[in-house]
């Protein structure tokens, strides 16, 4: 079977990339590059709960793309970082990193900005064909947040935010419109854990927070009373356990696969001439972390990206980006083991950010 899956750029030009894995081949090759709005690259990208429309983090915007096929992508609108007024200026660094889409009414878009001016989540309201149609609601974090994930929890009645420079992880109550409400928030175990990244477990019960410095993997359980995070004293390293140079890795994403059985993350370095990691471990019914399976070294430092997408359909594959050298390459996972099936390096400026599966 053939899967198309899209990705995009961390700097301009605007592209969108569609590849294409053949599951029997264990091929991928490359099917077309669509050009975007040049100043609107997207670092980041998901799909909405049809998979009809894709949402961009696209630097000083958030943007919506029509997918009418895998070859067919029409940009359909463009919306300015809300918040801060400094924030959509163009001479200021922030820019937008990050979009969370709805799977259930209103159908909202969650997005957040990063590095300078970025205390505020900017919600918009979707028109009738998905495309994004209007900010409705910039709510407040702290001066000092940076937000780089978000997930809601599976029923979408809360927002969990990991907030690197702030070193928390917020919790927000989801209205019925779609606009949030502040429930709290808890600091990271470590002050200089910088969480970058939250994945929540379909029983609702727990939580997956990814610390950005502290290279690790903490868990959280939710209290049902409260709603809000509890540390569990749990934590699973994304480096190599006492490695000398520490602070040149930085942990990026964690996912987990469509069964929920297992949970993958990663890292990166900071050096071309170190490779970055990915980690994978086995999670309860319940949705505790059971134990750590692997630490596997990956193929490039993994640059800006080096970001893991599990299949949303089958617990055997996953994408792994790297805009080191511009790659993507799929992995079996089967047995409990990793294998690298397929690799794809794109020539284009910046590219490699995440991957997203369409068929």
């Amino acid at each position: 079977m053939k899967h198309h899956l899209m990705i995009g750029t961390w700097t301009p030009p605007g592209v969108i990339i569609t590849v294409e894995f053949d599951d029997e081949a264990l091929s991928l090759k490359l099917v077309k590059k669509t050009e975007i709005p040049e100043d609107e690259p997207i670092s980041w990208m998901t799909f909405d709960h049809k998979r009809k429309n894709i949402y961009g983090a696209s630097m000083k915007k958030w943007s919506s793309h029509a997918v009418k096929s895998p070859s067919e992508i029409v940009h359909s609108s463009s919306h300015p970082l809300g918040g801060h007024p400094k924030a959509a200026e163009a001479d200021t660094r922030t820019r937008a990193i990050f979009v969370l889409a709805a799977k259930k009414p209103p159908y909202c878009v969650y997005g957040n900005p990063f590095y300078d001016y970025a205390g505020y989540g900017n919600v918009f309201s979707v028109n009738d064909d998905g495309s994004i149609k209007e900010n409705i609601q910039n709510y407040e974090y702290c001066p000092q947040t940076a937000i780089h994930g978000m997930v809601f929890d599976p029923t979408e009645s809360y927002l969990y935010s990991a907030d690197m420079w702030a070193n928390r992880i917020w919790c927000h109550k989801k209205r019925d419109d779609g606009t949030v409400e502040l429930v709290g928030y808890v600091d990271a175990p470590g002050e200089k854990d910088h969480p970058r990244w939250v994945e929540m477990h379909k029983s609702g019960q727990y939580l997956y927070a990814l610390m950005e410095a502290g290279n690790r993997v903490c868990e959280y359980v939710i209290d049902p009373q409260t709603h809000m995070p509890v540390y569990t004293h749990k934590w699973f390293p994304l480096i190599p356990p006492d490695i000398p140079n520490p602070t040149m890795y930085r942990s990026d994403v964690v996912f987990l696969t469509q069964s929920s059985e297992y949970l993958f993350a990663t890292s990166r370095a900071n050096s071309f001439d170190l490779t970055g990691y990915i980690a994978a471990f086995k999670i309860s019914e319940s949705g505790a972390i059971e134990r750590q399976i692997c630490l596997n070294p990956t193929p490039t430092s993994g640059g800006h990206s080096n970001a893991v997408s599990p299949c949303p359909w089958s617990d055997e594959w996953l994408a792994l980006t790297d805009d080191e050298k511009g790659g993507i390459e799929i992995y079996r996972w089967h047995k409990e083991f990793l294998a690298r099936v397929a690799r794809l390096e794109i020539n284009e400026k910046g590219f490699g950010m995440n991957a997203i599966w369409y068929d």
